[in-house]
């Protein structure tokens, strides 16, 4: 990948919407990365960056431990711009008044722009925007002008143009935020005046060359763990090209996969692939682990680790394989950097992870520098078919965590039964690429109902839909009543055990797409 001089350096300190910031800048164009707060001055001189982002964050700049940055950083000649906590420890750095907010601003706002400004061209006077902060700027630090305040008269957003420091209360990254876009665009284009810089269109050509380098020997073998899902086979197709079938890929069946999914997907590896596939089929094993166990954390590490053991084994059977590969993305690599006091965890990851400490393989990361959206246009561009391209995210553990409670065969089959319904209707609705991920949750409650004229007492079926650009944040879909009807009908009716079917309308945050 061609990078120039002219990449952004995003500051975390915790948010949740901090790998979303760094999608928008790279949608725009523009190469970024993310340091932890903690990051050495002379890490963040090395980066070379041309303006620093400093990202929201869960904390308050009073906290005990809060988060924060050495004064140092701003004396770097970039343009800064600081968003949510990232203003507020702007604020705090250069002597202004922070204060906690009497009423905590959280969702949609109003935004009335005070002073003109150059991150606010074209936008118009009035803006919808997304507040999330417990803390509020009662007054801005010596030298900086207030740009905009909300309808409840909080400052908005600063900047000094002296300094190039600028200030953002809200969350432009959001798609809430109906002017964020353009914000972001007016800060790095105008305000930091960085040229475009990152294409994928060399992306594969150069990735296929330095796997070939790596691997070299001709005796070398590398392995890789096919989900299925995009990730996976996006980088077991690269690593493919380089190195044809001294690549071995192993799909582990847990028994905790969709209808008829293991057979399908491994077969249309081999015939539409030419993918080197070793089907392992453990479901026996996984379900004997799960067997009792209700917690979800619990079930999570059960998984992760029991496919680790498996994947050991089948890997010491494979003459000469010192590589393994892995579909690990840029938010895997971010995540497994710990921001301390500022990251809450909010569950364990989804990806299989945690490899043990003696595993005698060298790790082969194709895509980690990339996001999800990145990796689906390379898929295109390596002409993986849509069914794998445009699949739904389905998580790590399967099915076992859309089943709250206990995972048990009965449980399986009826959450698979439910699961091929809801599949079917959605497609037959042309609704499909519309949706982030729509599935059903098995709930541990029953309830009463009435069933060819007899009482009957049987399990709540949840159905989840959801509409998002990226998974971090996710609006519940607007389902029409005929296809939740349609739904609703057939999991009663052909699911056995089912006599009840409800729609979760929460949307993310507050609440996670999947229940687990």
């Amino acid at each position: 990948m061609k990078i120039n001089s002219s990449k952004v350096l995003i500051i975390d300190f915790g948010s949740q919407y901090t790998q979303l910031i760094a999608r928008k800048i790279r949608e725009s164009g523009i190469y970024c990365e993310i340091y932890p707060f903690l990051s050495s001055i002379e890490k963040i001189k090395d980066f070379n960056p041309a303006a620093i982002i400093l990202s929201g964050g869960p904390s308050s700049v009073y906290d005990k431990n809060a988060p924060s940055i050495s004064d140092e950083l701003f004396k770097i000649d970039v343009p800064f711009l600081g968003i949510c906590y990232g203003m507020q420890i702007t604020a705090y750095l250069f002597s202004g008044n922070v204060k906690p907010a009497k009423n905590r601003e959280y969702g949609y706002s109003k935004l009335e722009i005070t002073k003109k400004s150059e991150l606010f061209d074209g936008c118009g006077d009035n803006n919808t925007v997304w507040m999330s902060h417990g803390d509020i700027i009662v007054s801005p630090p010596k030298d900086f002008i207030v740009t905009s305040k909300t309808e409840n008269g909080n400052i908005a957003s600063f900047e000094n143009k002296e300094k190039k420091i600028y200030g953002l209360q809200f969350h432009p990254e959001v798609a809430h935020t109906l002017c964020g876009h353009k914000i972001l665009n007016n800060f790095l284009f105008n305000i930091a005046e960085i040229k475009k810089n990152w294409e994928l269109s060399d992306f594969i050509e150069d990735k296929i060359k330095e796997i070939k380098t790596e691997i070299s020997s001709d005796d070398n073998a590398a392995i890789c763990a096919l989900s299925g899902g995009v990730d996976s086979t996006v980088a077991a197709v690269i690593v493919s090209k380089a190195i044809g079938k001294k690549l071995i890929c192993i799909f582990v069946d847990n028994g905790l996969l969709r209808e008829n999914e293991a057979k399908d997907v491994v077969k249309f590896y081999k015939e539409n692939l030419s993918l080197n596939v070793k089907f392992v089929k453990a479901e026996k094993i996984f379900l004997s682990a799960l067997k009792g166990v209700s917690d979800p954390e619990k079930k999570r590490k059960i998984i992760g680790k029991l496919f680790i053991n498996i994947f050991e084994k089948e890997a010491e059977k494979i003459k000469n394989a010192k590589f393994l590969v892995q579909g690990t993305l840029y938010p895997d690599v971010i995540e497994s950097v710990p921001v301390y006091g500022a990251s809450s965890i909010i569950k364990s990851h989804h990806n299989v992870g945690g490899l043990p400490k003696k595993f005698n393989f060298k790790l082969i990361e194709p895509l980690r520098e990339l996001f999800k959206d990145e990796v689906r246009r390379i898929g295109k561009k390596l002409d993986i078919p849509d069914a794998i391209i445009e699949r739904q995210p389905f998580p790590g553990p399967g099915l076992a965590i859309r089943i709250i409670g206990e995972v048990t065969a009965v449980n399986l089959k009826m959450l698979r039964k439910a699961d091929t319904i809801v599949s079917e209707e959605i497609k037959k609705n042309n609704l499909y690429n519309k949706l982030w991920q729509s599935f059903p949750v098995i709930i541990p409650v029953k309830t009463v109902g009435v069933m060819g004229d007899k009482r009957s007492y049987e399990s709540l079926i949840a159905i989840r839909a959801v509409t998002s650009s990226d998974g971090m944040t996710a609006d519940f879909a607007k389902l029409d009543y005929d296809v939740l009807r349609q739904i609703s009908s057939r999991i009663i009716s052909e699911v056995k055990g089912v006599n009840r079917v409800v729609y979760d309308i929460s949307s993310k945050p507050p609440s996670t797409i999947e229940w687990e």
